[in-house]
């Protein structure tokens, strides 16, 4: 993944590299200024008259004379370009289009040129340039450097912000509705993160006055429910047809109305109320008996809520028995440092489409019958319960037929 703030920087970068090339190009490439013009003719005035006009040798003398001092490499042209004379490295003719002193590109290094009154073209440069470009460039690099890490807090700076803003909307994704990002500044980012903590706000205010509501209209239900048991109850024997279905329909909405309150619970309460050693295979077993389902194994203990564990295993065992078929299996083993629990049927099994969703509370699958029992919030509850512990609950498809529910938990010790 490309960060942000290494975009930003490399584009800083890349944009003051850019610059410095560009002034860099301009200032070789721009002609003389008028001032600067001046002082080369001046400068020309004053050479002419250590370089007299005469014979080869004299012009050379002459000019080893004039090199020696200054440490220059020197060569002397006449006006139609014949070499007159050379001290140290030749150096290139200047051209017959140019009729001004200055300075031009070279092989070498750049050099520069006098026009001396009398027509003839002195070009010069600076002797040993090449260890002096070494340390020219030592410098930029150096320059480029100090300029690179002043510019990475900064580009730090600006893309900090839009991280921990990131972190915030992610939180706030999978399930955090406390997450809040701190207001920086006065710029878009600031406004950005305002408007993000009001929608936090928001969401959290409308979650927690739906799970309010969901607890105390599934807590209010029972004192109507307990009435009505009571005046079945009171009924006597009489009409057994019509009291045995009510009965069952009271049963099966009180079981509802359990669910209701532990799935708000879970939502509720970030961590667990009771935490304590639990025999895994031995819960399992118990609960087994009373599915008569088979259990097999290894003995494991597991910290968790004894009880949220044993709805979990209580709601995979009937779950497999109202919609499986026989035989019913559970497994419990250790494994990567946690426990896995499987329970496993032989029914009709779950369309692959499905497999995530029927852990959606309320949700029933295609292959269930209609009118079956149950209130699609039994494995939704599994999953919760397993996430509460840190942990998570799948669909695993059984070879030959059947389905099977797989639950790992972490904090595993052995026996």
């Amino acid at each position: 993944m490309r960060r942000l703030y290494l975009q930003v920087y490399v584009a800083f970068v890349a944009i003051l590299a850019v610059f410095a090339a560009l002034t860099a190009t301009l200032w070789h490439l721009r002609g003389p200024s008028p001032q600067d013009q001046q002082l080369l003719e001046g400068a020309a005035a004053v050479v002419a008259e250590r370089l007299p006009s005469g014979s080869r040798a004299e012009q050379e003398a002459s000019l080893r004379g004039l090199a020696a001092p200054l440490r220059l490499n020197l060569s002397l042209w006449s006006a139609d370009g014949q070499p007159l004379a050379s001290a140290g490295e030749p150096l290139p003719f200047p051209g017959r289009n140019r009729d001004e002193s200055g300075w031009m590109s070279a092989r070498g290094g750049p050099v520069g040129f006098l026009r001396l009154p009398d027509g003839r073209w002195l070009v010069a440069r600076q002797k040993h340039r090449r260890v002096e470009h070494v340390g020219l460039l030592a410098v930029l690099a150096a320059l480029a450097v100090a300029v690179a890490i002043g510019a990475y807090p900064v580009a730090r700076r600006l893309t900090r912000r839009l991280e921990r803003l990131r972190a915030g909307v992610e939180g706030l994704g999978a399930g955090d509705f406390h997450a809040r990002v701190p207001v920086e500044g006065r710029d878009e980012v600031a406004v950005l993160a305002q408007t993000f903590n009001r929608a936090a706000d928001r969401i959290e205010a409308l979650v927690g006055a739906q799970r309010t509501l969901l607890a105390s209209a599934s807590h209010e239900l029972r004192s109507p429910l307990a009435r009505i048991r009571v005046a079945l109850e009171l009924m006597g024997a009489g009409r057994p047809d019509l009291r045995d279905p009510v009965a069952r329909d009271i049963a099966e909405l009180d079981d509802l109305i359990g669910e209701l309150l532990l799935a708000s619970r879970l939502e509720t309460v970030e961590q667990l109320e009771h935490s304590e050693e639990v025999d895994l295979l031995g819960l399992v077993a118990e609960e087994a008996a009373r599915a008569q389902a088979a259990v097999s194994g290894q003995a494991v203990v597991i910290r968790g809520d004894a009880k949220l564990l044993r709805r979990l295993v209580r709601n995979l065992l009937e779950n497999a028995v109202r919609h499986g078929a026989a035989p019913v299996e559970a497994f419990v083993e250790a494994a990567g440092g946690g426990a896995r629990l499987r329970v496993c049927d032989r029914g009709p099994g779950v369309p692959e489409p499905e497999r995530e969703r029927i852990f959606a509370p309320f949700y029933r699958p295609s292959s269930r019958p209609p009118g079956a029992a149950g209130s699609g919030l039994g494995l939704a509850l599994v999953r919760q319960i397993a996430r509460r512990h840190g942990g998570e609950a799948r669909y695993v498809a059984r070879e030959g037929g059947g389905s099977c529910f797989e639950v790992e938990l972490p904090s595993v010790r052995g026996r």
